[in-house]
């Protein structure tokens, strides 16, 4: 189906376009006449999934196409535990449709709106020392080229390019199809913790080792970390999931509610936020549960702001962190959002963040209604000194030189954009700046 284009805009209302065409396509087969036409006519095609990328990643400057009819699961191997689901289903709605088998996806991100092709496609991860970022889950890709062909890629077919196309940034073909490799069911023991900042600091480390998945918020004008710490048990473990009631407080009245009244009030009236920032960590943060492990890493986000996140060596994160601290005291800003703080495996995934080594995430929020360039500016040339990753899907100022240094595989990648996408059909402003024209 088509429509005329509106505009769209992203989560963040940090990118909008007014495309000429808007596209539905419900089969890999409509996907691949959607991008023949394109060639045809000459204009440039682009998918987009849930928008929840900061970037203009998935600006569709010509034609549209928006995924949500590619839905759904494909097929299972259950020996192996691998599923394959059309490109537009939403992270949330993949444990209803593993949960029949009891399978789970390995490990998720902390916001589950987005789709799996959207959310590999940016290299979109979780947390946890001992795994990586949701795009080395994937075993094999459908897409449909540059060239208006249709390639499959896997373990077994066409092997060398997997670690590329699981994290292609939209700039290799439009997916149709993803393989996950997932495991066997599990649930999550989960304890929050309003913590001293300082001793979290100074056990950093240790905490990071010794737990499956760790990560901490930090208030800006407080000396509180709200920790979590989450340890993986078997399905068969007993649950004891947050009572119903309380957890509409936490996340609902408080998390989203109260919080964006706040945010909306310091927009206009900074001097409100220090005083909320230190009322909030005496508020939240401090409960236990054990649950279904997509129950325990996800979490309902509906206050709308925008982020701006830096991959770095794990081992540069404690500096890092002291010296953005120092930053926003220097500097006197009234900053409303935590800044989180997680980790991830190294892995081969060539444009990964995480690419042969080891990396902690520092991330920085403001609220949607709010300038964020002076402070994401500030913060990105502190992240950049310590050998920083932008994450694709999040603001940043890089351009494909600043970046060509920063990922060993980079012309490597390149060059198979060349040749999968020869006319730059899935060209737009950000792939220009990132890549090169």
């Amino acid at each position: 189906m088509t429509r005329p284009g509106g505009t769209w805009q992203n989560w963040g209302r940090s990118a909008r376009v007014r495309p000429q065409s808007v596209e539905f396509p419900a089969s890999a087969d409509a996907v691949q006449r959607s991008v023949q036409a394109a060639l045809a006519r000459g204009r440039r095609i682009k998918a987009v999934g849930a928008g929840h990328s900061f970037t203009g990643i998935a600006i569709a400057p010509d034609v549209l196409l928006d995924l949500t009819d590619l839905s759904g699961l494909v097929s299972i191997d259950h020996e192996r535990r691998r599923v394959t689901l059309r490109a537009g289903t939403r992270l949330h709605q993949i444990p209803g449709l593993l949960a029949p088998h009891g399978l789970a996806m390995q490990n998720l991100g902390d916001i589950d709106r987005q789709t799996i092709a959207g959310a590999i496609s940016t290299g979109t991860h979780g947390t946890g020392a001992a795994f990586g970022g949701i795009s080395t889950q994937i075993v094999g890709v459908t897409l449909v080229t540059g060239t208006g062909d249709i390639l499959r890629v896997s373990d077994t077919e066409n092997a060398d390019l997997l670690p590329a196309v699981a994290l292609g940034l939209g700039a290799l073909g439009i997916l149709v199809d993803v393989t996950v490799q997932c495991v066997p069911a599990f649930v999550l023991e989960a304890t929050e913790r309003p913590e001293p900042l300082l001793d979290v600091l100074d056990t950093l480390d240790d905490r990071v080792a010794s737990t499956d998945h760790f990560e901490y918020y930090w208030f800006p004008h407080t000396d509180v970390a709200l920790t979590k710490s989450n340890t993986r048990l078997p399905e068969s473990a007993v649950r004891k999931p947050l009572p119903t009631v309380g957890k509409w407080v936490d996340e609902t009245l408080l998390a989203n509610g109260v919080y964006r009244a706040v945010c909306g009030v310091g927009a206009r009236v900074p001097a409100v936020v220090p005083p909320f920032s230190r009322l909030a960590v005496k508020l939240t943060g401090n409960r236990d549960y054990t649950d279904r492990s997509n129950r325990v890493f996800t979490q309902s986000r509906t206050v709308r702001f925008r982020e701006m996140e830096y991959a770095l060596p794990a081992a540069a994160v404690r500096p890092a962190f002291d010296e953005m601290r120092a930053l926003i005291r220097a500097r006197g800003w009234r900053i409303s959002f935590p800044v989180e703080v997680r980790f991830a495996a190294a892995d081969d995934r060539w444009l990964s963040t995480a690419h042969d080594r080891d990396s902690g995430y520092i991330a920085v929020h403001r609220y949607w209604r709010e300038d964020p360039t002076e402070y994401f500016t500030a913060v990105e040339q502190i992240m950049l000194a310590h050998g920083g990753r932008p994450h694709w899907g999040k603001m940043h100022t890089l351009d494909v030189e600043q970046l060509r240094e920063r990922y060993p595989r980079f012309d490597d990648f390149v060059s198979l954009r060349d040749r999968l996408d020869p006319r730059r059909a899935f060209q737009n402003t950000y792939l220009e700046r990132v890549l090169g024209a």
